[in-house]
């Protein structure tokens, strides 16, 4: 296991409680998240920082959010608000940004001025995994802040999709951290829709589903 003494995680219904020290990157990931809050725009995060946020393991340069469909009018309010102190690696041009990129399914990358990691890189939903990553995301509990997950049920099946080393030991360290709590029915959907073979999860799983 990764998660080292100083930190605490706990289950509770739909929320997962994380009892640690904030790391840099989680301060600027929490002030950005709270922007979207701000602006009515319903997010979950997905990938790398999952892991990265319940093990303070790495530190992850990318955060990949996911976010619902929103209106041009809606992004550029968002833009304007947040120019002076972040910037768009794709292009400068918010109408660009929002046609040739979120539109079409795109991330748009997005980091903050004077650090420049991590990025935050915003999609739209496309599909219906997408939609369900949204709908039954989990909230995180930091202390007096908070974040939404990704479902720990589709994330540890992405994962193993992925299929690099990192992403599998990724995918093994969600497990053991939550099998108790984990729906299995759900996550063996999302392992048979991801066409990942039975004795592919064993072996990564270390046998244990």
């Amino acid at each position: 296991m990764r998660q080292s003494n100083s930190m605490k995680i706990g289950f509770k219904d739909n929320e997962i409680i994380c009892d640690k020290k904030l790391s840099r990157i989680d301060d600027l990931v929490l002030d950005f998240l709270d922007i979207l809050l701000k602006n009515n725009i319903r997010y979950v995060i997905f990938s790398k920082y999952i892991s990265n946020l319940l093990s303070n393991n790495r530190i992850c340069e990318d955060i990949d959010i996911l976010i619902r469909n929103i209106s041009f009018e809606k992004f550029l309010k968002l833009w304007l608000e947040i120019e002076n102190t972040y910037e768009c690696k794709n292009t400068g041009d918010p109408i660009d940004a929002y046609n040739a990129y979120l539109r079409n399914h795109h991330a748009v990358s997005i980091v903050k001025k004077e650090s420049k990691i991590p990025g935050f890189r915003i999609k739209i939903v496309k599909n219906e995994m997408d939609r369900f990553k949204l709908k039954y995301r989990k909230k995180v509990i930091l202390g007096d802040r908070n974040l939404f997950i990704s479902p720990l049920e589709m994330q540890i099946p992405f994962n193993l999709f992925q299929g690099s080393p990192k992403d599998v030991d990724d995918a093994r360290y969600l497990y053991k951290l939550s099998k108790e709590k984990l729906n299995m029915t759900m996550m063996e959907r999302f392992l048979d829709e991801l066409k990942i073979p039975k004795e592919s999860v064993y072996k990564y799983l270390n046998g244990d589903i």
